[in-house]
């Protein structure tokens, strides 16, 4: 029975929703798959680094980040200088990458990955950037050391979005994408069409969870740009960069916008679209008003749903309902299980 050894750099809400689920899976895991596990380290920007090849509590390191303390103590090894020699010193098998994306190039995560790769381990991310600027300098180097970059919870959390090509459609011709990607700009408009403000929609957003601080990067457009950006690139295969998008975002949505959709019958989304063009790709991401007869009419709240054209089954629609940082974790964990096992 195989047994790995895995890391985790960056523990946030996404790091530990993957512990948790570590935890609850660990059982059935074995027993479906004959596959053992252990964390050997985790690294955080806040609460320390910890380091220990026998095995980490991961309860316990839970537990510690919960109470704001750090995970220091948990550590058999002297104190790593950076996430570089973190990854180096930890003795994984396998890196679980989720430190905060890079809309322009990617780093450090590209970095954190190339050096995982390098020491043999799988690279397993939920960061969209090393997709969009790394996509094929990763896999060509994953391809020479015989390891897996997997990244399935990029784009739609945990939805077989990348895996759906990479195993169950095999020579299938991906001719168009269209959909909702981005949860928080949805939600924002579903609470407008109930009588709240744009303000007061991403003032509950923040609050909930879904929206940073700063919402620019959602309302103005750039995080579903680079999910399109990571679709075209690998589902495609033309490299696809954010500034590439034509994008709009929902700053110019106003209650009278939302009122005048509602008279015709529709409702405004953000809509992600790429179309292939000769050798080339259009993509597109801005508002639209979408009727009953879309797909997309029907999804409400941080409900995402993409809509794939393709040569040989026509259209095909995937939706994930209210996604949270547990499905980006089941993402990474489907992830971990397909690159062991050679999937």
């Amino acid at each position: 029975m195989p047994h790995y050894k895995l890391a985790l750099l960056g523990f946030g809400n996404v790091g530990q929703a993957l512990a948790r689920l570590l935890l609850q899976k660990q059982d059935s895991i074995r027993a479906r798959y004959d596959i053992t596990f252990s964390v050997t380290g985790i690294a955080t920007g806040r609460h320390g680094a910890a380091i220990d090849p026998k095995g980490i509590d991961l309860a316990r390191a839970l537990q510690i980040v919960h109470q704001g303390g750090q995970l220091d103590s948990l550590s058999t090894s002297p104190p790593t200088e950076n996430a570089v020699d973190f990854i180096r010193r930890c003795g994984a098998d396998v890196l679980f990458e989720n430190t905060p994306v890079n809309y322009e190039n990617g780093q450090p995560a590209v970095e954190h990955l190339e050096t995982a790769l390098s020491q043999g381990m799988h690279a397993i991310t939920a960061n969209k950037g090393p997709v969009v600027h790394a996509y094929r300098q990763l896999t060509g180097l994953a391809s020479s050391h015989g390891r897996k970059f997997f990244f399935e919870s990029t784009v739609m959390d945990g939805a077989p979005v990348f895996s759906l090509f990479r195993g169950a459609l095999p020579a299938a011709e991906l001719r168009s994408i269209r959909g909702v990607l981005n949860s928080t700009t949805n939600l924002i408009l579903t609470r407008m069409e109930g009588g709240e403000t744009f303000d007061r929609a991403v003032v509950y957003a923040q609050k909930i969870g879904i929206a940073e601080t700063d919402p620019s990067g959602d309302i103005d457009g750039w995080d579903a740009a680079i999910k399109v950006s990571a679709l075209v690139t690998v589902l495609m295969g033309v490299p696809l960069k954010p500034e590439q998008v034509q994008r709009q975002g929902i700053r110019s949505i106003t209650p009278e916008e939302i009122a005048r959709a509602k008279s015709q019958g529709k409702r405004w989304k953000l809509v992600c679209s790429a179309v292939r063009q000769g050798e080339g790709v259009q993509a597109r991401v801005a508002p639209e008003m979408v009727g009953v007869d879309s797909p997309m009419y029907g999804i409400e709240g941080t409900t995402s749903i993409v809509q794939f054209e393709t040569d040989v089954l026509g259209l095909l629609s995937v939706i994930e309902q209210d996604p949270g940082p547990h499905t980006t974790a089941y993402g990474l964990l489907a992830d971990f299980i397909n690159a062991v096992r050679g999937v």
